[in-house]
């Protein structure tokens, strides 16, 4: 199973704002390209803004305290933000956390059609996301 950094989700009471910062001090644009595909009817409605800075993606998220009550799911990945990894077995991936002993909300696809998603803790209480693209 391999992971590699696909992007970072910043949660902000102002996207707008943030926008403006990132790409007016960090000069970074805007993300065209495989941008998730956001169900916003199944738990997140929130506003969301995709930059990147030429290889890594920033998504800039309206922070939702509750999305957890919403979806019935203990980690609120747009609480504080997350850091997130994409995997090409997220199975193994799920098994490697039990292992382990790491809870875990799996999200599946009910945030972002065509991405299972699953979000956990590190030991601080930092948000980690680590999800696969559906191949179908």
């Amino acid at each position: 199973m391999k992971l590699i950094l696909h992007h970072v989700n910043f949660a902000t009471d102002n996207v707008d704002r943030l926008d403006r910062f990132y790409r007016d001090v960090l000069n970074m644009g805007a993300e065209e390209n495989d941008l998730p595909v956001r169900e916003k009817s199944r738990g997140y409605p929130g506003d969301v803004s995709f930059l990147t800075d030429g290889r890594i993606q920033f998504h800039l998220a309206e922070k939702d305290l509750e999305v957890g009550f919403r979806t019935g799911h203990a980690v609120n990945p747009v609480d504080r933000g997350h850091i997130a990894y994409r995997t090409d077995d997220i199975e193994a991936f799920r098994n490697h956390l039990k292992e382990k002993g790491v809870s875990f909300s799996d999200y599946g696809d009910i945030a972002v059609s065509g991405w299972q998603q699953i979000f956990f803790y590190d030991p601080d209480g930092n948000v980690i996301e680590v999800h696969q693209v559906d191949q179908a």
